[in-house]
């Protein structure tokens, strides 16, 4: 088992570089991005674990959906743009993790593909919380946290985490200008690294999205998606053991 420094200093900056998905994303971005920051165990133990209930899924039942805890019973997806972006597992098709997670252990979620040159591009995966699909209430928790890494050198690092809420998803019926989710932007290496978002450190993008509350409303989050736009880049990414922090019982 591959052992890491128990004192990693990283920071994500929210609004380096647009991504979304759906018809109506629009693009903004050069306002200063402001910073959220992201963490390894030790500021993980310092927000505070919630131990197994807090568990969103670790992978190692190697199927696609989430472990069916705490009302939790949604499933994994990729997704991809119409425009010749391409990912594998498929979009559309049944999530399949693959072997090689965090920490040595046996699976983790993973997606590889090509973004091309063309105008909105995107490609990713994520989960949604509840089947079918609807907000789920994580007010109780004050983050998450999660392993994630890169397949290779070459692949790219930026990966944007999002959050969608019940003010950026489509389906809730509040949004005019959707896919704006709060969230923060990743750098990821060639190894296994814990990342830590609380709630509070979630931002939107700068300069585009209706409406543009002032923070996310975890009493009504709708998924959680990692997602790459980075045109003529290839990706390959990896995301395992994803729980909740902050517990308050």
């Amino acid at each position: 088992m591959k052992q890491f420094p128990e004192c990693w200093t990283l920071v994500v900056a929210v609004g380096a570089f647009g991504l979304g998905c759906g018809p109506k994303q629009e693009g903004g971005g050069a306002a200063a991005a402001p910073t959220a920051q992201v963490a390894t165990q030790k500021s993980a133990d310092m927000v505070g674990r919630c131990g197994p209930e807090g568990l969103i899924d670790d992978c190692e039942d190697n199927n696609n959906q989430v472990m069916k805890q705490g009302g939790r019973a949604g499933y994994w997806y990729s997704m991809v743009d119409s425009e010749g972006s391409t990912i594998e597992p498929p979009g559309g098709s049944t999530f399949t993790m693959t072997q090689g997670g965090a920490k040595g252990s046996g699976y983790a979620a993973h997606v590889k593909g090509k973004i091309p040159f063309t105008a909105k591009p995107y490609a990713g995966m994520g989960f949604n919380f509840v089947d079918p699909p609807g907000p789920y209430d994580a007010s109780k928790y004050a983050g998450i946290s999660f392993f994630a890494k890169r397949g290779s050198s070459g692949a790219l690092p930026k990966v944007r985490l999002k959050i969608p809420d019940v003010n950026t998803e489509p389906n809730a019926g509040v949004c005019k200008a959707c896919f704006n989710d709060f969230g923060a932007d990743l750098e990821l290496s060639e190894d296994w690294v814990e990342y830590v978002l609380t709630w509070a450190d979630a931002k939107q993008m700068p300069d585009w999205g209706d409406p543009r509350p002032p923070a996310i409303e975890p009493s009504k989050l709708y998924a959680v998606q990692w997602q790459v736009n980075t045109r003529n880049k290839e990706f390959d990414f990896w995301v395992d053991d994803i729980a909740f922090l902050g517990c308050q019982k």
